[in-house]
């Protein structure tokens, strides 16, 4: 059966990909981007198969909107894909107030605005599935991305509190977290904190090759998988590498937790 996609940042990199794949199998799309020209071809290939709505994600009231004329449009919603979002890349120190309130507003906010939007609607179905487009970066840090993590870490948080909350009507929730791809995440998409000449050195030791990225397209395949299945999971890496580099995270965080466990103890004072 075919199902009815809401995809936020549906213009490019993984948005762009699962639109194609669900477009493509004979889905339907509400695809939702700041600019809709960017659909222009596949309105032209998929005249009645795809809605294009422009959306900025950080206004409430204009995401319910764009959330009940994609509703009024196709009669129903399957899947929601939160995917809007870019990078911000500064040491903390470095970051402006206004850089700061941009990332979480459209990395954290933007997912929670959407979500509360479709869940009456999902709700009264008694079914749909929510993807969450987090990131590896949602696990765990590195230095200079300190917001971008912060808001990744945020979206982890709530959606893993959601996910509990509405399994008994039916909704799944899925969190998807990819490793590095070859999107413009870091490039035209990414903005870039004034530097302070104080962490040069710093940056200079950090430096390192970029290595390997992953093809977006690939992701096409592995996306209908989660959708498709009965039982999807909360969490799923995208991309080679994450989970050595995340069991090796986990396992320093219990190490350290485990050394100072007298401290922790006495310090519930009973």
């Amino acid at each position: 059966m075919s199902k009815t996609w809401f995809i936020t940042g549906a213009s490019k990199g993984f948005g762009r990909e699962w639109t194609e794949a669900a477009l493509d199998r004979g889905d339907r799309v509400a695809a939702i981007s700041r600019s809709t020209g960017a659909f222009d071809d596949l309105v032209a290939q998929y005249p009645d198969a795809l809605l294009p709505i422009q959306l900025d994600v950080t206004d409430r009231g204009a995401v319910f909107k764009a959330v009940q004329q994609a509703i009024d449009h196709f009669g129903a919603l399957d899947v929601v894909v939160n995917n809007a979002g870019y990078g911000l890349f500064g040491m903390v120190e470095e970051v402006s107030e206004q850089q700061a309130r941009d990332q979480v507003d459209v990395n954290l906010y933007g997912p929670l605005w959407v979500t509360q939007a479709v869940l009456p609607h999902l709700r009264e179905r008694g079914s749909g599935h929510i993807i969450q487009v987090s990131s590896i970066a949602g696990v765990f840090s590195l230095p200079g991305l300190g917001i971008y993590h912060a808001s990744k870490f945020g979206l982890e948080g709530f959606t893993a509190s959601l996910a509990a909350e509405v399994k008994d009507f039916g909704i799944k929730v899925t969190l998807v977290e990819p490793a590095g791809y070859a999107t413009d995440w870091a490039g035209p998409s990414a903005v870039q904190a004034e530097r302070s000449p104080v962490y040069d050195d710093f940056r200079a030791a950090m430096a390192r090759p970029s290595g390997r990225r992953g093809d977006p397209g690939a992701t096409r395949e592995a996306i209908l998988k989660v959708v498709d299945a009965e039982q999807p999971p909360l969490r799923i890496f995208f991309g080679e590498g994450p989970l050595a580099v995340i069991t090796k995270e986990y396992e320093a965080r219990l190490d350290e937790w485990r050394r100072w466990d007298d401290v922790s103890r006495a310090a519930f004072g009973v």
